[in-house]
């Protein structure tokens, strides 16, 4: 039962990594991605994702070192992720590109880094030199991004390694329960990007009735769904009051009718790229 905002769930490798953090996707660089992430710790949020596409790394870095002062909290206290891009994978390109996010970030280690997407023919270099990283000690765990099960089947073949995180697509309206039940079965554990469907989903009815219900937000009972899911979630938002109220989901409980209804309004529905076809 996950009961607070700094809650962790193991991963396959011992290391543990909150259930909940903020994403700051399509946040450009400035005051308000700074403030963003500095809100986030100030109100009790300890994990960070970001990624080198995002292009604002350097914002997060100084948003780190400016918030971690200010809440008196350490470095080991946040988990932070970063991505490595299409264009970098390969072996020496992607330990490159570890170096170059760590630069900008200002820090001396990420705890998770991930493949952003299975290019075709490059994610298996990349991995090694992901593995590299994580054996040196470089890194704390690492896994990847939009990854289908025949991705994590073909990768998996030749991995020393299993990924301990694919972070896909994931909300209501797809549900991605077969790569659910994959990473289940393998100890691969799963992480929502937008969670709320880049708010599409927040006039949804049903969603709507269950949040009234408790009190809540349509935004508040969509993150709870996943948390009693089993799958992390990091909700982007900028705004301090969203930022708290989008956390503030550890005092209510789905019931299991209201788990399924929520499932139902699956329609394998992505606002983002399909993995099997896109063209970076």
């Amino acid at each position: 039962m996950i009961t607070n905002l700094q809650d962790t769930t193991t991963l396959s490798n011992g290391v543990k990594m909150p259930w909940f953090g903020l994403g700051v996707f399509k946040v450009e660089e400035g005051p308000e991605l700074v403030n963003a992430v500095k809100f986030a710790i100030k109100h009790g949020y300890r994990s960070i994702d970001t990624a080198a596409i995002y292009g604002n790394e350097e914002g997060v870095g100084q948003a780190i070192r400016e918030g971690l002062e200010e809440a008196g909290i350490s470095r080991e206290e946040l988990f932070v992720t970063s991505k490595v891009w299409n264009s970098d994978l390969g072996y020496e390109s992607t330990l490159a590109a570890y170096e170059t996010s760590l630069k900008k970030l200002g820090l001396d280690y990420l705890d998770l880094y991930l493949i952003h997407w299975p290019v075709a023919g490059k994610f298996k270099d990349a991995w090694r030199a992901l593995e590299t990283l994580y054996k040196e000690g470089r890194v704390k765990a690492i896994g990847v991004s939009n990854f289908h099960v025949h991705h994590l089947e073909d990768l998996m073949k030749d991995a020393e390694i299993k990924p301990m995180i694919n972070q896909v697509e994931y909300h209501p309206r797809l549900t991605q329960k077969e790569i659910q039940a994959y990473c289940q079965k393998h100890g691969i554990q799963l992480e929502a990007w937008s969670p709320l469907m880049q708010g599409q989903l927040l006039d949804q009815p049903m969603i709507q009735a269950i949040a009234e219900k408790y009190n809540k937000s349509a935004a508040q009972v969509i993150l709870r769904w996943d948390l009693q899911n089993e799958v992390i979630t990091i909700p982007k938002s900028t705004k301090e009051h969203r930022i708290v109220e989008n956390s503030s989901i550890f005092d209510f409980e789905l019931t299991k009718a209201e788990m399924e209804q929520i499932d139902g309004l699956n329609q394998n529905h992505r606002v983002g790229p399909d993995p099997d076809n896109f063209d970076f």
